[in-house]
């Protein structure tokens, strides 16, 4: 396979969560692609990403001509493609459970996600936090601390090694650093800060980060 085979669209790396999901996975697991960038907020912008997505929305993985979009789509497709990578858990009800952990964080969590959007650079604690969102955040601590238990003896992340849910959790592990940096009122252990720790200290992470606030630099 050559680096050619794959192109990821995505946004703007500040502030596309769904972005961050694939391109984390496929710089994790090693899958080379081009990275086509299209800045957000702009008034060309759905103009520009049409250009490759049906949806008209990032992130969009194109393999050779075939189009494969939504984030976890994406995940789901490179998991068919490379089951070598084992981006699902090899055990049928751990898999089960990172599976319904990432279906979670797809279509759920609206209050944090709509008042913590995602601002990878941004350092802006939120107080006081609305009851709504403390009630995602409640259920993502206690959802971090069961998979880590029951599965993640293997390693720092949900299931041990790097998962696809690893990857939909990662823009949340940004979220909190920037608006929640004390989890422990909202009842974690430890489980969670040190979960968050693990994310933000991947050097896809941090090779995500760099490229955020070169992007920041380069902005007119």
């Amino acid at each position: 396979m050559t680096g050619q085979r794959y192109r990821l669209v995505i946004g703007n790396k500040s502030w596309s969560s769904w972005s961050l999901r694939p391109w984390l996975a496929m710089r994790r697991l090693g899958l080379p692609f081009e990275e086509i960038n299209v800045r957000l907020r702009q008034p060309d912008s759905k103009a520009e990403i049409l250009k490759f997505s049906p949806s008209g929305m990032v992130p969009l993985l194109l393999d050779g001509d075939f189009p494969v979009w939504d984030s976890l789509a994406i995940l789901e497709y490179l998991a068919d493609r490379h089951p070598e990578k084992a981006l699902w858990p090899a055990d049928v009800q751990a898999r089960a459970r990172a599976r319904c952990a990432a279906a979670e964080m797809h279509s759920g969590f609206m209050p944090l996600r709509r008042t913590c959007s995602m601002d990878i650079l941004a350092v802006a604690p939120l107080d006081p936090v609305p009851e709504d969102v403390e009630a995602d955040v409640r259920r993502i601590v206690a959802l971090w601390r069961e998979c880590r238990s029951q599965y993640g003896s293997g390693g720092p992340f949900l299931f041990g090694s790097f998962t696809a849910a690893d990857a939909m959790y990662a823009p949340v592990a940004s979220r909190f650093r920037t608006y929640i940096p004390d989890l422990a009122r909202f009842g974690d252990d430890g489980t969670a800060a040190a979960y968050v720790d693990a994310i933000l200290a991947m050097p896809e992470m941090s090779e995500w980060i760099a490229g955020a606030e070169a992007q920041v630099a380069a902005a007119p």
